[in-house]
């Protein structure tokens, strides 16, 4: 069975903690940073609150996204995913689909749920 070690999933992750500075929630899952913040985006949140990596269960090492209470609409339609970005590398760092899906309108704002996102251990 391979091993990776704990500094090595944490060296991917550190970069959601140190460098993510905005998330979207998109119409569909983006591939790249134009497709989360331009494409595909319905909405985005500046302020976000990322913890660093900490075990995951059943395996492997995560972090935490903190809830979102007042993202931005800017479209509207139905999210259904979500985007992290370093807006100023223009990077896409991670994407992931919502817990539920969530109709917004331009103008209003969207909430998220914390949740986390993580690396599992090899299998």
């Amino acid at each position: 069975m391979a091993f990776i070690g704990n500094s090595v999933l944490d060296g991917g992750l550190d970069i959601l903690d140190t460098l993510a500075d905005r998330i979207d929630i998109c119409s569909q899952e983006p591939t790249t940073y134009t497709g989360a913040t331009s494409t595909y985006t319905l909405g985005n949140e500046t302020s976000i609150t990322i913890s660093a990596p900490a075990d995951r269960s059943g395996g492997g090492r995560e972090v935490t996204i903190s809830a979102i209470t007042s993202g931005t609409v800017s479209g509207t339609g139905t999210a259904t995913h979500f985007s992290i970005v370093d807006v100023s590398e223009s990077d896409l760092l991670a994407t992931g689909s919502l817990s539920s899906s969530q109709s917004v309108t331009s103008g209003n704002t969207f909430t998220l749920t914390e949740f986390t996102v993580g690396i599992p251990d090899p299998a």
